[in-house]
């Protein structure tokens, strides 16, 4: 089972260390499971996103790689697969990658699904009878309704159930029986006040500042008068925070029915259970909110996830895993052949002990929109590997249909993520780094090709490239430490 949420950060759970909040019904499922640290999503948006899990590729390969491009819901899925094997499939909540002929759910017995971002409030749900309204609070009414589904079924047929929340998404409306939550002030990022001097004009212009892009809609209520321009920015971060910490609350006490209904049920011990998020936040980091950006608190996805009878209680996985793996990696857990067109690596080995599994390079990462009307964050891709990050903002020509198609200058940033943890220092330009880039341009390629993408037409094949069959093949240098002086 696969409770998914929208736009969970990491850092707001607190068996990831947060320091602002507690989700103990996630965290007990890392403890008597495993938690993966370094798993990323391939494309920061959620409907991609989502795309990507259910069909294990990548956004240019299954089409959904905007907010604006709906699936073809015909495309083999790891639920498909399932189904076909034997299993009973249902998906609950959040779906958001269009509907009507085609682009409605397909692969599963049972599908009661929010049309777009839906409502907190009496959410209208679409069913294969029709759309209705549901009353109550959408990550209970989802609950509800998840478990009575999983109710009915017959215990000794397997099942496959996804629970996709729409909380925390924006505009962050709780539920009543949670505003005495967080009412103490939330610690601020230490990045809070990010000027962003090293970072490219591409990012510069992104429209995503606490700042200066939170509306009211979102606060729920004026800004108080008389208040400076930082103690504003201040005030927003703490409304913000405070209801959005409020709607993970919910998600939590939804993810504890779920357990609670397994253990009660016989089920927990025979049963994947997997938490995770379409993939992170800023939460107030650089001074942003919001996502699509390759900096860790947009791109690292939560992934915690428990089967008693293969994964050790405990487990902590470090290495490097996508939302595209996903598929690979629960059909395997299932005994299921995966679909030949599925594109990610199953870590399943790596999660139950096995020392012969394979171990990632990196993670290749690519944003289309490029300056969406809400938010004007700049189409780019890059790699990331366990130490750096290399990001190309290509820029031109991607603008949303109605828009207008613009162009800026291609820019580059890299991060020593070894020594700037934090984003903070873009060395693209620094000296001590220029073999690091080089080299890193070359993975990027070679991992951009290994996917069937194709690199944007401003970026010229770096030298080196036919020398290596694949990224992992290309050693990366320390930075040289004596061009500093």
């Amino acid at each position: 089972m696969l409770i998914l949420s929208d736009d969970h950060a990491a850092q707001a759970i607190s068996a990831y260390g947060s320091r602002i909040n507690s989700t103990p019904r996630i965290d007990e499922i890392a403890s008597r499971g495993a938690r993966l640290d370094n798993c990323f999503a391939t494309n920061a948006l959620c409907s991609p996103s989502r795309a990507s899990i259910l069909t294990g590729t990548y956004s240019h390969i299954n089409g959904v790689t905007t907010l604006e491009t709906p699936i073809d819901a015909s495309q083999p899925t790891f639920v498909s697969q399932l189904r076909a094997a034997g299993y009973r499939t249902g998906i609950v909540g959040k779906w958001h990658m269009g509907d009507g002929p085609g682009h409605d759910p397909e692969g599963f017995d049972y599908w009661d699904v929010i049309l777009e971002q839906g409502e907190y409030w009496n959410p209208q749900f679409l069913s294969p009878d029709g759309l209705r309204p549901v009353e109550g609070y959408a990550t209970d009414v989802m609950t509800d309704l998840a478990l009575e589904w999983v109710d009915q079924l017959d215990e000794d047929q397997p099942w496959c159930l996804l629970l996709f929340h729409k909380a925390p998404h924006r505009p962050w409306e709780p539920h009543p029986r949670h505003m005495e939550l967080y009412r103490d002030p939330i610690d601020i990022p230490a990045t809070f006040e990010d000027d962003y001097a090293s970072r490219t004009a591409s990012t510069r212009r992104a429209a995503m500042r606490i700042a200066d892009n939170l509306t009211t809609t979102d606060l729920k209520e004026d800004v108080p008068e008389g208040l400076s321009y930082q103690r504003q920015t201040e005030w927003k971060y703490q409304r913000f925070m405070s209801d959005y910490l409020r709607c993970v609350a919910a998600v939590d006490e939804s993810v504890g029915r779920v357990t609670d209904w397994l253990a009660a049920n016989g089920q927990f011990e025979d049963t994947v259970l997997m938490y995770s998020s379409d993939q992170g936040f800023f939460l107030g980091e650089h001074g942003w909110f919001d996502k699509r950006f390759m900096y860790e608190e947009s791109l690292r996805m939560p992934f915690v996830i428990s089967y008693p009878r293969a994964i050790a209680a405990g487990t902590v996985h470090p290495g490097i895993v996508t939302n595209v793996d996903l598929a690979r990696t629960l059909l395997e857990a299932a005994g299921v052949e995966p679909h030949p067109r599925m594109q990610g690596t199953s870590f399943w080995g790596a999660l139950t002990g096995d020392a012969t599994a394979p171990v990632a390079d990196g993670v290749y990462y690519r944003y289309w929109e490029n300056g969406d009307v809400f938010h004007n964050a700049p189409a780019h891709y890059g790699y990331r590997t366990q130490r750096y990050k290399l990001i190309y903002y290509y820029n031109d020509g991607l603008g949303l249909p109605g828009t207008g198609v613009f162009s800026y200058p291609p820019e580059w940033e890299l991060y020593d993520l070894a020594s700037d943890r934090s984003e903070l220092r873009n060395v693209y330009d620094d000296p001590a780094y220029r073999a690091v880039r080089e080299a890193l341009k070359i993975k990027l390629w070679l991992a951009q090709a290994a996917v069937d993408d194709e690199p944007h037409v401003s970026q010229p094949m770096p030298p080196g490239v036919s020398e290596h069959r694949d990224a992992s093949q290309v050693v990366v240098p320390e930075p040289c430490s004596a061009a500093r002086l």
